[in-house]
């Protein structure tokens, strides 16, 4: 594993999960009440034994670098690292990266390792379980030049994904990006009636890689570079038999975050035999006072007081006051508690972001830092699909209150 260096693309605008995007990257979106998504792939690695990382990023970048940089230290006598690489300009290139191939060609002079052979390419934004080391040795057994994770999925998700046609040897003859609904894609199908769906995971011979991205002009893996490739190179597939999903829209963000609540979820944070990292806190225990909670999950940190939590996720400090009654929903908990002085105590002249006394909250996710006043109604009675005011934004009939949004006392959405 010391000859694979890991690439992880952060740079993407995320518009589809708009509004949780609208101040961060989309792989620094909180997850699970206490996670990044960017720790699903960082952790992925660690535990595999791959200790060189880069990171890629361009777009709303600060959240992201700041979690980077708290989050992954190692020792000063070793050779690992996770280290952010921004989009810049230099005497070769001025603008922007323009997909995900050209952000690996505008960063290939930082991979000038001679140590590595192997670049291995992950997205940031994407929840699953895999060991690299299982993918590097399908990689060296076939004598691949590339090698592409891949996963079964159903006919009705194949129009956002990239689909694959092999052989019995799994090398790789065809490769559809996104097939449009009602494309006749049969002869892709596998035994079990499934699709072959590429994961966006890409193990590449660094020369290869070299000659493919300096070859072209090229700017997206899945639509350009490896299709051109099949052509010319030893492309292969690696069949992931597991959990996996790419968080692409709220929709999704939401049905997975609330997976977590249940007693067998698809990806097991309880496993101390591949632990998923992140920023160490120095936070209490949670507080729970007289109240009710069921098949939810609470952050560390949080001030939970006679109230009614169902089928939810709690994040990170959060604050629920007296009669609240929160269901299906997701709270990514807050930055901070308040302001204090000097000496330690708590500045009441300013608010603090909380779910005030009596708010009734169902089929929502609130960003961070929200402060919501007493008697806030988020139930969108009426079931609108999409919708959006200075205080929420609707996608998908599900209630989505952006970070550090204050909401008035009494207010029904």
């Amino acid at each position: 594993m010391k000859d694979v260096l890991c690439v992880i693309l952060g740079g993407g605008r995320g518009t589809r999960l708009y509004p949780l995007t609208k101040y961060r990257a989309k792989p620094a979106v909180p997850v699970a009440g206490k996670y990044r998504l960017i720790d699903v792939p960082v952790s992925n690695c660690l535990n595999s034994g791959l200790r060189k990382i880069f990171i890629l990023t361009q777009f709303n970048s600060e959240s992201l670098n700041k979690h980077i940089t708290r989050a992954y230290r190692f020792d000063l006598f070793s050779e690992s690292f996770v280290e952010i690489i921004a989009a810049e300009q230099s005497m070769e290139h001025a603008d922007w990266f323009q997909g995900s191939a050209d952000a690996v060609r505008k960063s290939f002079r930082h991979f000038n390792d001679p140590s590595v052979k192997y670049i291995l390419i992950l997205s940031g934004d994407q929840l699953y379980k895999l060991n690299f080391q299982e993918l590097l040795r399908r990689h060296m057994e076939k004598n691949s030049e590339i090698t592409v994770a891949c996963n079964l999925v159903p006919e009705e998700e194949t129009p956002e994904l990239g689909i694959m046609g092999m052989d019995d040897s799994l090398r790789i003859r065809e490769f559809v990006e996104k097939p449009a609904v009602g494309s006749d894609i049969a002869r892709l199908r596998v035994s079990g009636g499934k699709y072959p769906a590429s994961m966006g995971i890409y193990l590449f011979n660094k020369d290869i890689l070299f000659d493919l991205l300096f070859g072209s002009k090229a700017v997206d893996f899945g639509r350009e570079i490896i299709p051109a490739a099949l052509q010319t190179k030893q492309v292969h597939a690696f069949l992931h038999d597991g959990y996996w999903k790419d968080i692409g829209s709220i929709g999704s963000f939401y049905e997975e975050n609330l997976a977590f609540t249940r007693t067998d979820p698809p990806l097991d944070l309880f496993n101390e035999g591949w632990p998923f990292f992140t920023r160490p806190r120095y936070l209490p225990c949670s507080r729970i006072t007289d109240s009710a909670v069921e098949s939810s999950s609470i952050a560390d940190g949080t001030l939970i007081e006679r109230a009614r939590i169902t089928h939810s996720i709690v994040g990170l400090r959060s604050r629920i006051g007296s009669g609240a009654v929160i269901e299906d929903s997701i709270l990514m908990g807050n930055d901070y508690y308040g302001l204090y002085t000097g000496d330690g105590e708590q500045r009441l002249d300013i608010p603090v972001p909380a779910i005030g006394r009596g708010c009734i909250i169902k089929k929502a996710i609130v960003d961070k830092n929200v402060m919501m006043g007493d008697g806030v109604k988020l139930i969108n009675d009426k079931q609108v699909s999409e919708f959006e005011n200075e205080f929420c934004v609707i996608r998908n009939g599900i209630i989505i209150v952006p970070k550090n949004t204050a909401i008035p006392a009494g207010m029904e959405i």
